[in-house]
């Protein structure tokens, strides 16, 4: 009787696993590029195209002169990162939706229409959640500089615009991979998506962070002042503010308008280093994200049983701490939308070739990082920060409602930085987040603020007005 059961139970787990599989992991099997049953259906279904929202197609199957298929990507690198190459292997869109660009729902009359032409069927095309226009914006802003950028709706999760530069062009990809080993591209790197990959010092973005812990823990942190002289000792560290400025008496809005580092070591002091350690966690630090695409987890290493002189470079964003461009932007999409995170996406939906919806992501939410009393606390906080603040010289003058923090990251001995800014902007409430980082900003002198301008210019006069 007890192998009877134990075989019934036998069969009842295969079952259970072919239905998971036929589920959740076919697609990806499917789409693995060592799997040759994509070379079965390539025989006869041409490969479906990329699409922007707005409807700019980024990557397509053409034929040419001898009537051999082509992949082609008609803006070149703008889009490499996240559309990716289907030569040498595969990654990017054109690896995690292959399986679908290779089935057809093309409509009867349509298919009939091949075959009597002795034709393949049209492949599905993939419909993104990125913008062209924002996507523009950011690669030009960006300039000839390495980094990143991110943009997101905070509200559903959209991604709206992501670059990372140095950026290869994916029509070109035998000369990339023929050179990928040199030192000089050995050392740009340029198949690395920064955005979702690159792992930076988050500087004073981290302040954000820094000041939540300080309130949460003290009731009456309204009634906080420091006394800026523009360096100071804590500890057995010294810390000094961006230029030594002497910011005078602050508050904790003050502190982060002006992003005032001593002030911030101040309150890193007398702050619980493991509830800080915790509260990095609940941002996701040390965390797997909740997003389906490649990226680096981000490492925060500092708790209660550190030691203490680590805490000031620590609580203004230095020290060990590393976090990617797409992680600020989920922790700055979690302070605009009320505490609530939604989970990233960049694949909006799946249609035929007559343009008929086969699959639609639905907007999931993560969950709540923090309360809505402290983001109701916080954005008007960051509201002075680009009103009156660090982020003035480029934000203060806008006809919308922005916001947010910059961040001046060393990443040597030397004085080199690389400068971020995060932050939101809307008609009257966030309604897109922006994640910048511009690497080496002390050789180039572009900074995150800057790109940020020219996105959420583009983004008002496309969606704002």
């Amino acid at each position: 009787m007890l192998i009877t059961y134990i075989v019934v139970a036998t069969f009842i787990a295969m079952f259970a696993y072919i239905i998971l599989f036929m589920v959740r992991d076919a697609e990806k099997t499917i789409a693995n590029p060592m799997n040759q049953r994509q070379d079965s259906y390539a025989k006869y279904i041409r490969r479906g195209s990329v699409i922007t929202s707005d409807g700019v197609t980024v990557a397509e199957t053409v034929k040419d002169e001898e009537g051999r298929e082509k992949r082609v990507y008609p803006l070149g690198s703008m889009f490499a990162h996240t559309v990716g190459y289907s030569s040498y292997s595969m990654s990017g869109v054109e690896l995690s939706q292959s399986f679908v660009m290779l089935r057809s729902h093309a409509g009867i009359k349509k298919k009939i229409k091949c075959d009597l032409k002795g034709e393949k069927y049209p492949g599905d095309n993939v419909v993104l959640t990125l913008d062209y226009d924002l996507q523009k914006a950011a690669y030009d802003a960006l300039g000839d500089c390495r980094g990143a950028v991110i943009v997101m709706d905070p509200r559903d999760g959209r991604i709206l615009a992501e670059v990372s530069k140095p950026d290869f062009d994916p029509n070109s990809m035998s000369d990339v991979m023929d050179n990928i080993m040199t030192d000089e591209m050995e050392e740009a790197a340029p198949l690395l998506n920064r955005a979702t990959q690159g792992l930076y010092a988050p500087g004073s973005t981290f302040k954000i962070l820094t000041a939540l812990e300080y309130m949460r823990e003290h009731p009456d942190w309204q009634s906080y002042t420091y006394d800026c002289e523009g360096s100071d000792v804590f500890g057995d560290i010294g810390i000094h503010c961006a230029g030594d400025n002497v910011h005078g008496t602050v508050d904790i809005s003050e502190t982060l308008t002006e992003s005032c580092n001593t002030s911030t070591a101040n309150m890193g002091m007398h702050i619980d280093m493991n509830k800080l350690h915790q509260l990095a966690e609940t941002f996701l630090y040390n965390q797997d994200l909740p997003y389906d695409g490649v990226y680096s987890a981000s490492k925060f290493n500092v708790d209660g049983t550190s030691n203490r002189n680590d805490i000031p470079q620590t609580v203004i964003g230095q020290g060990t701490t590393l976090v990617t461009p797409l992680h600020n932007a989920m922790i700055m999409c979690a302070v605009a939308n009320g505490g609530n995170l939604m989970i990233p996406y960049m694949i909006d939906h799946v249609e035929s070739v007559e343009g008929v919806y086969v699959k639609e992501t639905k907007k999931k939410t993560y969950g709540t990082l923090l309360e809505k009393r402290e983001c109701d606390t916080l954005l008007p906080m960051l509201e002075n920060v680009a009103r009156e603040g660090t982020a003035s010289g480029q934000l203060g003058w806008k006809p919308y409602y922005v916001g947010g923090k910059t961040g001046t990251a060393e990443y040597d001995n030397e004085g080199n930085c690389n400068s971020w800014f995060i932050g939101f902007a809307g008609n009257s409430s966030p309604e897109v987040v922006i994640s910048v980082v511009v690497e080496d900003y002390s050789t180039y002198g572009i900074s995150g603020t800057y790109v940020a301008s020219c996105v959420f210019d583009t983004w008002y006069e496309k969606f704002g007005q």
